[in-house]
């Protein structure tokens, strides 16, 4: 499903993981208006300290901007995996101890069934007229319908060191960078807040970068 960029701003935020002071700040330096398209490119939770309180906090984002978009990350996916088929290996592996511990402190271990809903109703593709939107990346000379969620939640190299020219730029996290990647075939937004650096958000409309 195709839409036009006709918002006033479209906003795509990177790579969270838990880091709620950091979205809290960047959210209020952004203040998102009623006409502005946001895109979350995945990655809520995991790792940083307060993942129950990010999606807390997207959810109340999403009452007052109804028309936000959620992308699926590798790290909601992992969560899922986990509560559906009991085996915490490779969840707690990359970063979910933290996660469970986040939502232990509320008392309310598995998440609550509004937070289970958002993960499980997050899109693994989002195209406008100008952009693509996505987690990991697109693997090169795959038609877009034809993508592989695997890939979208997972891809790394092949499509970083691809010059593919999908026809749009593809907009995407997962992979975490000193600063964000502005290139005509490709904008990496991941810019490793977990990692003790920033948190981004581009108005791709106009290029303008804000960081926490």
């Amino acid at each position: 499903m195709q839409h036009t960029d006709s918002a006033k701003r479209l906003l795509a935020f990177g790579d969270i993981h838990g880091c709620l002071a950091e979205l809290n700040q960047l959210l209020e330096s952004v203040a998102p208006a009623a006409d502005d398209q946001l895109v979350f490119l995945g990655d809520y939770i995991d790792r940083g300290p307060d993942s129950a309180g990010v999606i807390d906090r997207l959810l109340e984002l999403r009452r007052q901007q109804p028309d936000a978009v959620f992308l699926r990350g590798n790290h909601e996916q992992m969560l899922l995996d986990f509560l559906d088929n009991g085996n915490p290996g490779h969840f707690l592996a990359n970063g979910g101890a933290e996660t469970i511990a986040s939502y232990r402190q509320g008392d309310r271990w598995p998440p609550p069934p509004d937070h289970l809903d958002f993960f499980r109703n997050l899109r693994t593709l989002y195209e406008t007229e100008n952009f693509i939107f996505v987690h990991a990346g697109l693997r090169p000379g795959i038609a877009l319908e034809e993508q592989d969620d695997q890939d979208l939640l997972w891809i790394r190299w092949e499509f970083l060191e691809s010059d593919a020219d999908w026809g749009k730029p593809v907009v995407f996290g997962h992979t975490p960078r000193q600063t964000p990647l502005l290139g005509r075939n490709r904008i990496g937004l991941d810019t490793g807040c977990v990692y003790g650096r920033q948190l981004t958000c581009c108005d791709l409309l106009s290029g303008r970068i804000w960081q926490a």
